[in-house]
């Protein structure tokens, strides 16, 4: 490959929102907004300035005095960004938004930019010099500026360790008490690295109010013991180890509990305020809990965007009061959230049941789906750590709280309820680095499709919203579970047991039918069942009956009492051939239950003294009533009530461990990618007919300015120049009809192959023109691309199609007619990394014939995944690229490389 990896720079940028606009976190976890400075900002710009201190004043412009008005009027103005660009955050005092800090760039050349910051003295040491560079770096890099430049007082320490930190490479210039710097503004592994570390602690920083307040105030808790603010206020006020306030402004009194006419009226600021009032009365509370120094807000009250466009109206005006007062918010429309840990005892919810304290965490979409996941959890002794319930998602989302539990050391394992995603390419990003420390199982909803849509390529076709969602799974190593109930079982296991460190697992029972089914299920799932080696059936021999069974599944027949499930346990956990157990008990009546459960257990604590490795042991009770987890020793085993959920939890387990025990993957780079000329050819076709197919020439010199294999040859807009260009290449050639308005030629009959002189040339040529003419339209027909006939090899495709959510999805498989008939096709979510993309063509079903098979030579699997990178790097730079198929595509041997034979790419907008 001609590749160069380096670190995964490409990745999405952490923002919620997008570089020029959105809501920033700041380190002690409050919160502001960042846009784009405009016309309208000329006098908060100067008021800004004005009340800087003397020395932040001269440190940005080395003057004592406020900037004139013509440098202020220049701030403001950024129709030009690829001149100048000022981004200005804002924080809310008194319900109107004040400047608290201004960063811009100002270009001092075509690639060299001046880059300067200033912030209000009380809100330095917060973050925001390093938040604002990060972002202007972003946007001076996609408005073509390459490098920044920055001098500053020796003095201004604060500035230099900004820039020193930054991750970026700076170089350093001391001179008569200045410090000049100077740094491309291109990512690196350092400032890819630094982005993420901020926004992981400032995120878990800005949720800790929600988890660990010092105090709470419940506001609408009524006299009615039914209403839901009195609910919650009871259910706070019963377990919570803080203090708890109740606000009602026509009561004196709730259940002889003091309450209060308004929140403003509290004895102290509190860190969480819950609120459970009408619609109409949310904006005016917000008001009173930013006055008061509230940090965090739970929205129960319904009535936004989940009903109409007013709702919608009113939602965005309460998310933009709560992040222009600094506070973050759980909600609209929201259950409400929990804290099981015993030195909490949260219940700021409705919810009657509180969980047992546990290390499983727990996000639902859905308020109502919520209460009965908790009930569900206490039903089967779960233990959880912390639940929320999300609602409209409108500020707090899964991906923060993702990472809120990626630090929290009281989650273990982390479960998430979606029904759909605000944000899944920052899901990704997220979710790749936490599932690398702790599992994350989900359950996605809405997994049918209505319909397929009309689509001009094969893979837009094939690829559907599931599909994306599938992909994006598989790359994150998020654990889908197909139920609620799997998602459970699931959980049982993974929060109390090791992760198998391999594929082999050990089945004992006393039934030989779910043994069978238990192994079917393990195998489903791409685990083994190995034969046990003579040493092993030895020991088991010793103890078990003769007609006992002791290959794999062992099965030690009916009258298989406790001793004979505490020896067999014990045996098989300590058996280097095995990397994990499952213990099935079928009642038949012929034993003591409880004594078996007790049994099992011991045995589990007798092989873990003997065992080398820690194995997991997962324990099938298929008897009444169902126990409650097994207990050995310190260890708590879960139990299944039927055989087929052990095997896929077993199966789901070791395919997470695989995924996590893997290298990281990087997103290559490619020096000889002409990005700026494929925008251009993308460009110059959207401006001269609008969203549609390339002509078969742009398509061609994209494909080149890509740096990609393409076929040599071609387009000829005669007969006469089809038959120099079939010479030139050499015959045999195929010469197929260019068009970018007849998509699939072969079956308009516009190919024709193996033509070997130009003679056949000549009438390939009049035949497709003849054919053009009484089927479609003359100006249908560019012409005829001539290019040499390919032989040997596999014929692969590889495709991009535009999820409107997810963005571009890459998909590859078997080429030709293949793709059609038997959809053998793999789907990853851009940008790929070399894993991706090895992963890629591996899970195909046709991989086989890519490693060689019954005499056909390999292909040229580097050079395959090359093709992948190469089209995600381009489709992710220039998203004007809406659709694309390669197709077919020749794999050659080991060493020659591929070569693209067909192509179509389709520009516009990704929703065009």
């Amino acid at each position: 490959m001609t590749t160069r990896a380096v670190s995964p720079v490409y990745l999405p940028p952490p923002y919620q929102d997008s570089a020029e606009y959105g809501r920033l976190i700041l380190r002690d976890g409050s919160t502001a907004t960042i846009r784009v400075a405009a016309p309208g900002d000329r006098a908060a710009l100067r008021e800004f300035f004005a009340g800087l201190s003397a020395q932040s004043r001269a440190r940005r412009f080395f003057s004592l005095s406020v900037p004139d008005q013509k440098l202020i009027d220049s701030f403001c103005d950024n129709s030009n960004p690829r001149s100048q660009l000022t981004l200005v955050v804002t924080r809310s005092r008194g319900g109107s938004p004040r400047i608290i800090a201004a960063g811009s760039y100002v270009a001092r050349d075509e690639r060299t930019a001046e880059v300067a910051m200033a912030v209000d003295d009380a809100f330095q040491g917060k973050g925001l010099g390093t938040l604002l560079l990060e972002r202007l770096s972003i946007l001076a890099a996609q408005n073509g500026i390459e490098r920044f430049w920055a001098v500053t007082n020796t003095d201004n320490r604060q500035m230099i360790d900004i820039f020193r930190h930054s991750g970026f490479r700076v170089r350093e210039k001391v001179e008569r008490g200045t410090v000049e710097v100077d740094f491309a503004v291109a990512p690196t592994e350092a400032s890819v690295s630094g982005t993420e570390i901020r926004d992981r602690v400032f995120t878990a920083a800005s949720l800790r109010p929600f988890f660990k307040p010092r105090s709470v105030c419940v506001v609408g808790v009524s006299r009615n013991a039914s209403g839901i603010g009195h609910r919650i206020f009871k259910a706070l006020a019963g377990r919570f180890r803080g203090a708890v306030y109740a606000v009602n402004p026509n009561a004196r009194t709730i259940d002889s509990t003091q309450a209060y006419a308004s929140v403003r009226e509290l004895p102290e600021p509190v860190d969480l305020a819950v609120l459970a009032v009408p619609r109409d009365e949310v904006l005016q509370i917000v008001d009173d809990c930013a006055e008061r120094g509230v940090r965090a807000l739970v929205v129960i009250t319904a009535g936004f965007a989940e009903i109409n466009e007013e709702g919608r109206r009113l939602q965005r005006e309460l998310v933009e009061k709560v992040r222009g007062y600094g506070m973050r918010m759980v909600g609209p429309n929201c259950l409400g959230l929990i804290n099981a840990d015993p030195r909490v005892q949260l219940n700021a919810s409705f919810s009657p049941v509180f969980p047992l304290p546990g290390r499983i965490a727990m996000s639902s979409q859905s308020g109502a789906l919520g209460l009965a996941i908790l009930s569900l959890a206490r039903k089967r002794q779960l233990g959880l750590s912390t639940f929320v319930s999300v609602g409209n998602k409108a500020d707090v989302s899964g991906n923060d709280l993702l990472q809120y539990w990626e630090e929290d050391e009281s989650t273990g394992v982390i479960l998430l309820y979606l029904e759909s995603f605000g944000n899944p390419r920052r899901f990704a990003r997220i979710a790749r680095r936490v599932s690398r420390s702790k599992p994350v199982v989900c359950v996605k909803a809405g997994r049918t499709l209505s319909g397929k849509r009309a689509a001009g390529s094969h893979t837009a076709a094939l690829a559907g919203n599931d599909i994306a969602v599938e992909a994006l799974f598989r790359q994150t190593g998020v654990i889908r579970a197909e139920t609620l109930d799997e998602m459970f079982d699931l959980s049982a296991f993974l929060a109390n047991q090791p992760l198998p460190s391999g594929p082999r697992v050990a089945i004992v029972t006393n039934a030989g039918g779910p043994g069978i089914l238990c192994a079917d299920a393990c195998e489903a799932g791409g685990l083994v069942i190995p034969e046990l080696s003579e040493a092993t059936r030895g020991r088991l021999r010793d103890f078990l009956p003769l007609t006992a069974s002791v290959s794999n599944p062992v099965d030690m027949i009916a009258s298989a009492g406790p001793e004979h499930y505490r020896q067999a346990v014990a045996t098989l956990l300590a058996s280097a051939e095995v990397d994990a157990l499952v213990a099935m008990y079928v009642d038949v009546g012929m034993a003591d239950s409880a004594l078996v459960a007790q049994a099992i257990a011991e045995g589990v604590k007798a092989g873990r003294a003997t065992s080398r490795a820690l194995k997991p042991v997962a324990v099938c009770w298929m008897a009444e009533p169902l126990p409650e987890p097994l207990v050995g020793g310190q260890e708590t085993i879960p139990t299944y009530a039927f055989p087929e959920s052990a095997g896929r939890v077993l199966a789901k387990a070791a395919a997470y461990r695989e995924w996590r025990a893997k290298p990281l993957g990087v997103v290559p780079d490619f020096a000889d990618i002409q990005l700026d000329a494929a925008r251009e050819i993308c460009r110059g076709a959207l401006n001269r007919r609008g969203p549609g197919w390339l002509a078969t020439e742009e398509t061609r010199k994209l494909l080149a300015a890509g740096g990609l294999p393409i076929t040599a040859g071609g387009v000829a807009t005669t007969a006469e120049q089809a038959c120099e260009l079939a010479r030139a290449v050499g015959f045999p050639v195929a010469v197929k009809l260019a068009s970018h308005q007849v998509v699939h030629k072969t079956e308009f009959g516009g190919v024709r192959l193996n033509l070997r002189n130009a003679a056949a040339v000549s009438r390939a040529f009049a035949e497709i023109r003849r054919r053009v003419a009484e089927q479609a339209s003359l100006d249908a027909m560019e012409g005829v691309l001539v290019q040499p006939m390919v032989s040997g090899g596999v014929e692969v495709m590889v495709g991009v199609t535009q999820d409107p959510l997810f963005g571009p999805l890459v998909g590859f498989g078997l080429g030709g007619i293949h793709v059609e008939i038997l959809a053998d096709i793999c789907f990853r979510v851009t940008p790929l990394t070399d894993r991706d993309a090895r992963e890629m063509i591996e899970g195909i079903r046709g991989y086989r014939l890519l490693q060689g098979y019954r005499g056909h030579p390999p292909a040229d699997l580097s050079a395959i995944e090359e093709v992948l990178l190469r089209i995600s790097r381009m489709v992710e730079e220039i998203p004007a690229i809406t659709e694309l198929d390669l197709n077919p595509i020749f794999a050659l041997a080991p060493g020659k490389g591929c070569r693209i034979v067909d192509a179509r790419v389709r520009v516009g907008t990704p929703s065009t």
